[in-house]
């Protein structure tokens, strides 16, 4: 099978070239293309001669690694390589990946546009369906396949292989019929500015203040669901999954940061969105360093009128807000009041408790109207 070559707006795929080792070479050294490929470490100028001069030709030859080098349209500058690997059943897997100076730009997902049209045209590859998979946390990569339409059918341990190691792995799939656009929404949890604290999005550096906030007794009491101990693997593993729950449009999640410090002293989230209905759930913890000082309340009104700011205006355009805190929780539900929530309910014996014991639960909800027409109180 000879290579072609594909426009793709600002770039072109085309054929490697001698003149692109320098930038194999760039790329296979950068840390990040590292920690997410199976790349030799240390990779030496001998490894991308290779690569270009007889890996490649010898996969286009076979027709088992269809692999083109991304190049500036103009200028001709290698950005990186895209490929395909077919099964032979009218199927593939598709990887790529991008020199550091040319990530960020938008050029990857044009990319892999245009490799997808082609892999799947009739006068192209004509296939059924390509597969993507990435390392668990390469979040760029998994960004990139989403916006060009790729489901992500779940995350598989030790799916990828890397230097004698094997780490978890996600998993995609687009077929040929399916839509080239991002079949579920990604949140992203933009910055809200308070004066009592700052709604940011987590960092693996807030692990510690997790670890103290979801082990102090009382948290632990009222969210009976927390892990005991709780230990630094599971605060990191929270901080991890809420950047899954945005990616899978399911929720937006925030630390709560003191402003002057930037420590994290609290997790306030938006959960179980659902874009048909305009309706969420927010939930909360504070760390026990600031209970009583109107952290709560302040970021639960902040969270509520991002939620329900039009999208035209940069929120999320919902119309209906619910709250709910155990019977017993008095301060969890005068964060509610105060946030401007109305109590609608309770349910028997509806929360477990970390002695395994059941409180009610009391439900709150908030309308827009509610926050347009009177607005939260403010103490």
């Amino acid at each position: 099978m000879d290579p072609v070559r594909l426009p793709a707006g600002r770039v072109v795929l085309r054929v490697h070239r001698d003149e692109d080792i320098d930038g194999v070479l760039d790329q296979s050294s950068d840390p990040v293309s590292q920690t997410f490929t199976t790349v030799p470490v240390p990779y030496h100028r001998a490894h991308a001669a290779q690569f270009v001069r007889e890996i490649i030709p010898d996969g286009w030859r076979h027709g088992t690694y269809l692999a083109l080098a991304i190049a500036d349209a103009q200028t001709d500058e290698y950005y990186g390589t895209v490929d395909l690997t077919p099964d032979g059943s009218r199927g593939a897997e598709v990887g790529f990946g991008l020199r550091a100076a040319a990530r960020g730009r938008g050029v990857m997902t044009a990319a892999l546009h245009a490799a997808v049209d082609w892999a799947f045209a009739t006068d192209g590859l004509a296939l059924d369906v390509l597969q993507w998979r990435a390392h668990v946390g390469n979040w760029p990569s998994r960004r990139v396949a989403w916006r060009c339409g790729f489901r992500v059918e779940g995350t598989v341990r030790g799916l990828c292989a890397a230097r004698g190691r094997r780490y978890d792995g996600w998993i995609g799939s687009l077929r040929s019929g399916d839509p080239r656009r991002p079949n579920t929404r990604w949140y992203d949890a933009p910055t809200l500015r308070g004066r009592r604290c700052v709604l940011r999005g987590f960092r693996e550096s807030d692990t510690a203040a997790v670890v103290a906030a979801c082990s102090d007794p009382v948290t632990q009491h009222w969210l009976g669901g927390l892990p005991r101990p709780y230990t630094h693997s599971a605060g990191l593993g929270y901080i991890q999954s809420r950047e899954e729950e945005h990616a899978g449009g399911r929720g937006v999640y925030w630390a709560a940061a003191d402003p002057v410090t930037d420590e994290c002293i609290g997790s306030f989230g938006l959960m179980d969105i659902d874009v048909m209905t305009g309706t969420a759930e927010i939930g909360y913890w504070t760390h026990p360093a600031v209970r009583g000082r109107g952290v709560a309340g302040e970021a639960t009104r902040l969270v509520a009128r991002h939620a329900m700011i039009a999208t035209d205006d940069g929120g999320l355009g919902l119309r209906h807000l619910t709250l709910r805190a155990a019977a017993g929780n008095v301060a969890s539900q005068r964060v509610a009041e105060r946030a401007g929530f109305r109590r609608v309910g309770v349910w028997r014996s509806a929360e477990r408790l970390c002695d395994d014991t059941y409180d009610d639960l009391v439900g709150f909800d908030l309308l827009a109207d509610d926050l347009t027409t009177s607005g939260p109180d403010q103490r």
